[in-house]
């Protein structure tokens, strides 16, 4: 049962995190000192996917899901719960080509309200 429940959460821990790597800079327009952790985070998302890196939490979740007698990821977490689940395999690229806009447009939000503050 506990390694059921460590799976769940670093599978939901995995949401949130991307969750903050698409829309986290728009915290920063509320709250400036945000922007530096979100930009280690969008970072740390843009290695995993230019260098297909393994991310801890799938290493976790992974072992976690065997460990409770579950079959592990047999991919990685965004082939898993997002690719071919929340938007079509084909469309990848243009994912990562929005994302990438929005955190582009949450960074330019913040660059103009620290203008406008100065």
């Amino acid at each position: 049962m506990g390694y059921r429940i460590l799976a769940e959460t670093a599978m939901a821990v995995h949401f949130l995190f991307i969750v903050f790597v698409v829309l986290g800079g728009f915290l920063a327009w509320r709250w400036p000192r945000v922007i530096w952790l979100h930009l280690a985070a969008a970072a740390w998302g843009l290695c995993i996917v230019l260098f297909d890196l393994n991310c801890p939490l799938t290493y976790v979740e992974d072992r976690a899901r065997e460990r409770a007698g579950q079959s592990g990821l047999s991919r990685g977490f965004i082939d898993t719960y997002l690719t071919g689940v929340i938007y079509p395999e084909r469309f990848l690229d243009e994912v990562r080509l929005l994302i990438a806009v929005v955190v582009a447009a949450s960074y330019a939000g913040v660059l103009v309200r620290w203008r406008r503050r100065g």
